[in-house]
């Protein structure tokens, strides 16, 4: 199975994975609309204007080529879920997992279930994930600070393909919110 958008006026859309363990999975409700508006604004990209809301288990799971998850708490993977995700990476689909400050133990341990060969590793700065549009030589950016730790993005690979992108101590989905959530400085902001 491969897998297939299918979107009638748009190009790309973006998915956020519902799932289940007790996190928010729907925190940050105005950040991927914005980040959609961004890509509209400064791409050739035809993007969605509103993300798509997906369940692990949904057969439409694999229409959407890029998934976003985020929250503040627990994730949990069924054996079912486990099995869907696995055929969904080996199919071409990607995961954006942002740590909204809380998943990350949970996130970790379950996403080993899915990869138990294939541990995160750090990704170098000059990795292409960090140069595809605009250039961020120095890594992710902090939106929030909360513990002092610098922001960190992980990958895994499946075939030698980046098919998960974890952001760590950043809190991307942050910056993309509407400016006035978070009062951030503009810098901070998908719309600088």
């Amino acid at each position: 199975m491969l897998i297939v958008a299918l979107f009638s006026q748009y190009d790309f859309t973006i998915a956020r994975l519902k799932y289940s363990g007790g996190g928010d999975w729907y925190s940050d409700p105005s950040s991927l609309p914005n980040l959609l508006e961004a890509l509209n604004e400064r791409t050739t990209i035809r993007a969605a204007p509103r993300e798509e809301n997906v369940e692990i288990t949904d057969p439409k799971i694999f229409q959407y080529p890029y998934l976003y998850m985020t929250g503040h708490g627990k994730i949990h993977f069924s054996d079912e879920e486990i099995k869907i995700l696995r055929d969904y990476f080996a199919a071409g689909g990607f995961l954006h997992a942002d740590d909204n400050y809380g998943m990350d133990s949970t996130f970790r341990q379950e996403i080993t279930k899915i990869f138990p060969d294939s541990p995160l590793m750090e990704l170098p700065f000059d990795h292409d994930i960090y140069h595809s549009y605009y250039d961020f030589d120095n890594g992710l950016p902090k939106i929030h600070e909360h513990d002092g730790k610098p922001p960190q993005g992980f990958g895994i690979f499946y075939d030698e393909r980046l098919v998960i992108f974890y952001t760590y101590e950043c809190d991307l989905g942050d910056g993309w919110e509407d400016p006035d959530v978070h009062n951030d400085p503009p810098e901070k902001s998908v719309w600088s």
